[in-house]
């Protein structure tokens, strides 16, 4: 299954990159064994577009440009579905077993998504009802992704709750 980030936006040298790229590692090396892909990273530049709403729907063509034909879309948005680790880990796994070529893990710009995007999702998926900073959301996604193969493997990093 091909794995794919598509970010709005582009991470600055940092810690937030440094984490990022480190789950970004993790999840390659372990995901292989699992059926996965090395994960893709696409940045999306973000809109230079006077309003907020032609910025969201500039911003929206380029994502779904970017989601590989007949993939899943998994959409982080704060208004999302609470999703537990377990659960993530499930729908991975059905995912890959159904037969899904490939996920494409969305984080939008600052402005947020255009529904075009919201309509394409699969699953739309919140870190909690904080608003968060995107390069923060970034090393998030990874490191549940990263989590979900660990416990899609039976590895003992997950050591939540069963």
């Amino acid at each position: 299954m091909r794995l794919a980030l598509v970010a709005v936006g582009r991470l600055k040298r940092g810690p937030e990159r440094d984490l990022a790229e480190e789950y970004r590692g993790r999840a390659d090396a372990l995901g292989r064994s699992l059926g996965f892909s090395a994960v893709n990273l696409t940045e999306i530049p973000e809109s230079r577009a006077r309003r907020a709403p032609d910025r969201c729907a500039e911003e929206a063509a380029a994502i779904l440009a970017a989601i590989p034909p007949g993939a899943a879309a998994l959409v982080l948005d704060e208004g999302g579905k609470a999703v537990t680790s377990l659960g993530f880990a499930d729908q991975l796994g059905a995912w890959r077993d159904g037969g899904r070529p490939g996920l494409a893990i969305v984080i939008g710009g600052a402005d947020g998504l255009d529904p075009s995007v919201r309509a394409r999702a699969d699953l739309i998926f919140a870190f909690g009802a904080a608003t968060l900073p995107h390069g923060l959301v970034r090393v998030l996604a990874l490191e549940q992704l990263y989590r979900a193969m660990t416990i899609l493997s039976g590895h003992p990093y997950h050591r939540g709750a069963p």
